[in-house]
């Protein structure tokens, strides 16, 4: 019961990771209905942006992070005003300006901190809390309280403010949010900012516990990416559910399966939606114009 419950633990924290990547997709994707496949290497972004302050030029964790989620907030609104002259002329278009920009992102990355990655020390004390015979690093803890307030914030955002009800009513019907008189674009580059923002915050976390690469974003991408689908794409509940599964689900397999273990946890993902496909909160659909 001990070796279950300390990989529960260890599997939580990454887990939270893959829930802010998985808001950042579902985010957008609420919003206007498009999937941003440049969010990964968004991620890879805020890691870099986030260690480079902290180690480099030697700042606090916390500013280092505020900085880099500013600077990647920066960058979705930079992709969405791109972007915006052909919501309502080639949606596919759209897809595919996006892996484009991935592409630009990841070839900047390595010409401005080249193709090796770096070490990110925790920047707290690294000796492990004993609570009830289970060891939980204290990083840990700072990534799921990070996280949660984070989460917090967001549902915030979008019910008690009418920038957020906007959203809200555009990710509803896109022709009635434009009939009351709701900018469709102003909505939709909040969500970029918000989503561009999530990525560096989940990069900026997880340097301490992974190496910071140019592969990292492609990495946590795809969990994100598998999480937001778990849940139910769209679905803010879904992607924090969906997030922490797969967080647990990689820990377990890790843990058993060692060199299989992305393997088992794909094949367990893909029964899951075979048996489920619209996800655990996947009811509602996303109208667009």
């Amino acid at each position: 019961m001990q070796v279950f419950l300390q990989t529960i633990v260890g599997g939580v924290s990454l887990g939270a990771v893959y829930a802010l990547v998985a808001l950042g997709f579902s985010l957008v994707y609420r919003t206007m209905g498009l999937v941003n496949f440049a969010h990964g290497n968004v991620v890879t972004v805020g890691a870099y942006l986030a260690s480079t302050f902290y180690l480099s030029t030697k700042l606090p964790f916390a500013l280092a992070m505020v900085i880099a989620i500013a600077l990647t907030g920066a960058i979705g609104l930079v992709i969405e005003r791109v972007l915006r002259p052909l919501e309502n002329r080639d949606f596919d278009l759209m897809l595919i300006g996006t892996i484009g920009f991935g592409i630009v992102l990841d070839a900047l990355i390595i010409m401005i901190w080249g193709a090796t990655g770096r070490a990110v020390p925790s920047p707290v004390p690294s000796a492990p809390l004993d609570l009830f015979g289970l060891r939980i690093r204290t990083y840990d803890l700072v990534v799921l309280a990070i996280a949660a307030v984070a989460t917090v914030l967001l549902v915030l955002f979008l019910s008690r403010t009418k920038r957020g009800a906007a959203m809200q009513a555009v990710a509803m019907d896109h022709e009635a949010a434009t009939a009351v008189g709701i900018h469709v674009g102003h909505s939709n580059a909040v969500a970029f900012m918000i989503g561009g923002g999530l990525a560096a915050l989940a990069g900026g976390l997880v340097g301490p516990l992974l190496y910071v690469s140019p592969a990292l974003g492609g990495a946590l991408g795809i969990k994100g990416f598998a999480a937001a689908i778990l849940g139910g794409f769209g679905s803010i509940p879904g992607a924090i559910v969906g997030g922490l599964a797969i967080g647990i689900l990689d820990s377990f397999t890790a843990g058993h399966f060692q060199g299989y273990s992305e393997l088992v946890t794909f094949l367990v993902f893909t029964v899951i939606i075979m048996v489920r496909p619209t996800g655990v909160f996947g009811e509602r659909t996303v109208n667009r114009a």
